[in-house]
C-alpha cells in the first residue's frame, strides 16, 4: 500500500519541479500528479518538454518521493470529434511523459456529458480503441473513476464499465468526496469492485441529498449543477470507517491519495493532518504494522 499526496493546493505557488520537495516536507513518500498548467493542464495538450520531465524525475528521486500516478483530464469522450482527437493526441504525449518519469500508473475520469451519455460512451470507446495499444506497448496501467457531471457518475456503473473493458491493467478508483454522487454506498460499491479497486482519493464532503436537499442552495431552483467539496477529513459527512472497512474486506493494497482542494491558505497544516488521519484509519482497519509502513 502507498500513501500519496496530490499537492494541488500548492500549484499556484510552486512549479511542477518544486513539488517533490513540498510533498517530502509534508511527510509523504509518494506524489500524485494531477492536472497542472505547466505539466498536463485540464483539457489541453501537455506543456512540459523532455528536459522538464527528466528534471522532474531527478528532483523526485533526490527528494525521496515516488510518483504514484499521473492524472490527465482530457475530452477523450467528446462531445465533438475534434475534441476527441485532440484528447487522444494529448493522451499519447502524456503516456510518453509518464513512462519517461519511470511511472507505470495513470488515472483519469470518463469525462463525457451526462445528458448525452450514449454518444459519450461511443466516443470514449473509440478513444480507447486508439489508446489501448499504446498503454499496452508502454506497460502503463489505467485507473478510472466516476465523477459528478460525467456520463458515468454512479459507482457500480463505473465498476461495470471497467469490467466490460476486460483488460487486467484497467482498474477502478474510489473517490470518497464523490460519495454522495456515486450512490452513497462505499461498502457496497467496494464489494462490487473487489480487487478492481486499486486507487482511492481521500477527502471529505457534505451530503447534498440531506435535509431535503438543502445542504446546498442553488439558484435557479432545479439547476442540474453538481456540487461537492474536497475538504479535510472530518469537515464533511463521509463515513470513512465504512469506506476503509470496505477496502480492508476487499484486500485493498493500492494507492491512498490525499486530495484536499480549496484550502490553500492552510495547505501545509491540512496536508500534515490528513496524513495523520489516514494513518489512523489504516491502523484501525488494516493493522498498525501496515500503517507503520506508509
Amino acid at each position: 500500500m502507498k500513501l500519496a499526496l496530490d499537492p494541488q493546493m500548492f500549484y499556484a505557488t510552486h512549479s511542477v519541479l518544486e513539488l517533490p520537495d513540498v510533498v517530502a516536507r509534508m511527510g509523504y513518500s509518494w506524489m500524485e500528479l494531477s492536472p497542472k498548467e505547466d505539466f498536463v493542464p485540464f483539457f489541453k495538450h501537455p506543456r512540459a518538454d523532455d528536459a522538464t520531465v527528466k528534471a522532474l524525475r531527478k528532483r523526485a528521486a533526490d527528494a525521496g518521493v515516488g510518483i504514484a500516478s499521473v492524472l490527465p483530464v482530457l475530452r477523450w469522450s467528446g462531445p465533438g470529434e475534434d475534441e476527441r482527437q485532440a484528447a487522444v493526441r494529448a493522451w499519447k504525449r502524456a503516456i510518453r511523459m509518464t513512462v519517461d518519469l519511470g511511472v507505470d500508473v495513470m488515472n483519469s475520469e470518463f469525462n463525457g456529458r451526462p445528458e448525452g451519455a450514449e454518444h459519450a460512451e461511443s466516443q470514449f470507446l473509440r478513444s480507447m480503441d486508439e489508446l489501448i495499444p499504446v498503454f499496452e506497448s508502454e506497460g502503463v496501467k489505467l485507473v478510472l473513476e466516476p465523477h459528478p457531471d460525467d456520463f458515468i457518475e454512479d459507482g457500480r456503473a463505473a465498476v461495470n464499465m471497467v469490467k466490460g473493458l476486460n483488460k487486467d491493467w484497467i482498474s477502478f478508483l474510489y473517490c470518497t468526496p464523490h460519495t454522495f454522487h456515486q450512490g452513497n454506498d462505499p461498502a457496497g460499491i467496494l464489494a462490487a469492485a473487489g480487487p478492481l479497486t486499486s486507487y482511492v482519493h481521500l477527502a471529505d464532503t457534505l451530503d447534498h441529498t440531506a435535509s431535503n436537499g438543502l445542504r446546498y442552495i442553488v439558484n435557479p431552483p432545479g439547476s442540474t449543477v453538481r456540487v461537492h467539496q474536497h475538504a479535510e477529513i472530518g469537515r464533511g459527512e463521509v463515513d470513512f470507517d465504512a469506506a476503509f472497512a470496505g477496502l480492508a474486506a476487499a484486500g485493498f493494497d493500492g494507492v491512498l491519495s490525499s486530495c484536499v482542494f480549496g484550502w490553500e491558505e492552510i495547505a501545509e497544516q491540512v496536508s500534515t493532518r490528513q496524513r495523520e488521519k489516514v494513518l489512523a484509519l489504516v491502523a484501525k482497519h488494516f493493522g498498525a504494522e501496515v500503517a507503520a509502513g506508509l
